[in-house]
């Protein structure tokens, strides 16, 4: 399997404007084991825009950001008409596949360990839903 971990985070109307509540996951992640943690146990991060402040070595700038106190990963998504983006975890080499609701409600987040370089072709297969099957599979390991 290319995918190895899963979390899927929902906005709570009671929350932050940019905070999403991790509801569902592998629990096998090391780093968002911890970064992702409060001091009650709750899991959650933030998604918005990625600020101005945060730089950024590549080409292209990062449309959206996951953060929690700091930057955990840049997102990337190249077509508005697809609710898919892609990242990779900060200070790893691992790469991160999102898929998002409609309405933005709620953001899945695949992680790929080892994959960073390859983050882009993995978008791609995303994209031809040539994942589903390994997307499926997380999903179903997931526990609330």
């Amino acid at each position: 399997m290319i995918l190895t971990d899963y979390y899927k985070g929902e906005h709570s109307p009671d929350a932050a404007k940019t905070r999403f509540d991790v509801t569902a996951s592998t629990g096998s992640y090391e780093p968002f084991e911890t970064k992702l943690k409060n001091k009650k146990g709750e899991q959650f991060f933030y998604f918005g825009d990625a600020p101005e402040r945060f730089r950024f070595s590549g080409k292209d700038r990062p449309d959206k950001a996951i953060t929690k106190g700091d930057n955990i990963s840049s997102v990337f998504v190249p077509d508005i008409t697809l609710s898919f983006g892609y990242g990779d975890i900060n200070h790893t080499s691992d790469a991160i596949l999102l898929i998002f609701s409609n309405d933005w409600q709620t953001i899945e987040i695949f992680i790929a360990r080892g994959q960073r370089n390859n983050r882009r072709n993995l978008y791609h297969l995303l994209c031809d839903h040539e994942l589903e099957n390994e997307i499926n599979e997380l999903r179903n390991r997931a526990k609330s």
